[in-house]
Order: C-alpha cells, then sequence, then structure tokens
C-alpha cells in the first residue's frame, strides 16, 4: 500500500536531520556511507533508492551498536538467497512487507528514513523496514536493497486505505528499532504499531509517473477541483519553500533542525504485495551469520 514517498533534502541536510545522541550521550550526525549514489527526489517508487538509516555494525561487526549510518538502497528487497543472476526476474513485489508476517522471525530489522523535507517546523516521515544484502551468484556488486514494513491503518487514515507504514514517532523509537544488540527482538517489534499521530493532506495524480520529479508531486490540492493543481495560497508556500530548500540554498539556514512532530502524506495505493516471498525470507533457517543484515 505504501507505493510512493519523497526525500528532496540535500545529502548534508538530510544527515543534519538524522541528527541523534550515541550510547554515550554524545550529539552525532551520520555518516553516509556512498554518498555520491544518493539522490533527493519528490517522487520515489519502487526500485527507485532511497536514504536508508541503520546501524553502523551491520557494516562493521565491532563497532558501538548505537552508531548510525545512511545508505542509499533500492526499493523493494531482494533476498540474500535469491539464486537467479539478475534480480529484476524476482516475480514478487516486495516493496512492503506485512508486520504479521514479519513477526514470525523478525532477525532482518532497519530503519528507514523517507518523507518530505521539513516544512513549518515539521520533520522527515520515519518509517520502520527490512533491509538485505544479495551478492550476485557470479560474483560482483554487493546489492542493497530494503522493504517497508505496514500495519492495519489507524483510524485516522483507514477511510484511505486499510493500510499504513508503520511509523517510529521519535527518537527514542528509533534508537529501540535500531540498536539490535541492546534491545531485544521481541521489544524492538512492540513498536510496530499503527499510530495517528501524522498529519495528511490529498495531492495531485500527478504522483502516479515516476517521471514526474517536481515540487507538485507534494502540494496540496483541492479535492473536486476541476484542475487537479490548483494554486492554492498553502500551496503556493509550500511550492515556494520546497523549490528554496535544495542544498545551498541561500533561504535554506544551516542551523535548522526539525521538531519532532510526524506527518504523513496520501498517495494512491499501488497494487497488492505478496506476503509469501517474505514469509520464507523472514522464516528462512541455517543461513551463515555474515547473510543476515539486522538494524
Amino acid at each position: 500500500m505504501c507505493g510512493r514517498t519523497a526525500c528532496s533534502l540535500g545529502a548534508d541536510n538530510l544527515r543534519r536531520a538524522c541528527a541523534y545522541r550515541d550510547s554515550r550521550g554524545r550529539q552525532r550526525q551520520p555518516e553516509w556511507i556512498r554518498a555520491e549514489r544518493y539522490r533527493p527526489s519528490y517522487n520515489k517508487g519502487p526500485q527507485s533508492n532511497g536514504p536508508v538509516l541503520l546501524s553502523r555494525r551491520h557494516l562493521q561487526q565491532d563497532a558501538d551498536s548505537s552508531e548510525r549510518v545512511l545508505m542509499d538502497m533500492r526499493w523493494g528487497l531482494v533476498p540474500s538467497w535469491f539464486k537467479k543472476d539478475d534480480p529484476s526476474k524476482m516475480q514478487f513485489n516486495t516493496s512492503n512487507c506485512r508486520s504479521d508476517t514479519m513477526l514470525k522471525k523478525s532477525s532482518y530489522k532497519a530503519e528507514e528514513k523517507e518523507g518530505e523535507e521539513e516544512w513549518r517546523g515539521w520533520r522527515l516521515l520515519t518509517m520502520a523496514g527490512i533491509f538485505d544484502c544479495w551478492e550476485p551468484p557470479a560474483g560482483g556488486e554487493m546489492l542493497y536493497t530494503y522493504t517497508i514494513i505496514t500495519v492495519d491503518a489507524s483510524k485516522d487514515v483507514s477511510f484511505i486505505h486499510h493500510r499504513m507504514p508503520a511509523i517510529l514517532d521519535g527518537d527514542e523509537a528509533i534508537r529501540k528499532w535500531l540498536d539490535f544488540a541492546e534491545v531485544p527482538t521481541q521489544e524492538a517489534v512492540k513498536l510496530i504499531q499503527p499510530t495517528e499521530n501524522i498529519v495528511f493532506h490529498p495531492v495531485s495524480t500527478f504522483v502516479n509517473s515516476v517521471r514526474n520529479n517536481a515540487p507538485e508531486c507534494l502540494a496540496p490540492i483541492e479535492l473536486g477541483a476541476k484542475k487537479e493543481v490548483k494554486a492554492t495560497p498553502s500551496s503556493k508556500t509550500m511550492l515556494g519553500w520546497l523549490k528554496n530548500s535544495q542544498e545551498g540554498s541561500p533561504q535554506k539556514k544551516e542551523n535548522d533542525l526539525p521538531r519532532w512532530t510526524s506527518q504523513f502524506i496520501h498517495s494512491p495505493s499501488p497494487k497488492k504485495t505478496s506476503a509469501d516471498i517474505l514469509q520464507q525470507w523472514l522464516g528462512k533457517e541455517g543461513q551463515p551469520a555474515a547473510k543476515k543484515r539486522k538494524a
């Protein structure tokens, strides 16, 4: 049900928006891994790349598990045990993962940061997810992919869709979800619940095509209006801010830090995903320890 996200922040601003305190109470910013691959976008769909926040210990076994890094990963999970030579040959939609499937064996936890850039004191939408690392059978570069966990929709948004992304509200929830070495899995999965601490608005069908990558993808519209994208005072304000919020803009101050109130932007629902392949993957036993990726 989650088929569109957006993250228009530049790489450096995204680091600042993901600031946190480590296990020693020190204020930190996550380090980018392969930052050159990250591309801001107003319209991200499955198979596109997006920023993912995870524990550094996945990449460095002796690292502090509370230390976080950012990686650009492909949306649509490719499990490490997939044997074909081309991930596009997967015949299943793995852009979403149902929470009830995940709970059967939630040993591959990750946390993903997607959403609209800070606006009027709001912050990035923080969604829980699962990631894995796939190695081509014939050798080659490792492919990191992720899926977004979904839960039953809260009362406020159930009229839109019966499912919604699992949202981690606040840094304490993010810490518990990511710090797999200190927080037991059964405690972490309790965070995967519907939330009503969200704000949403309708957007134009302009967002339906991933070829469209402009602030208009996020602009509020008036339902029932003759034109899909109507320039209301609020949308004009939002569009003006978004167009000037890219990294390096003189109108974007370096010390602008987000305040912690969640938001959720409604987008049209794609076709249903297959829980079977994810259940098979999550329940697979006997994998080498090096293949497991938790965050």
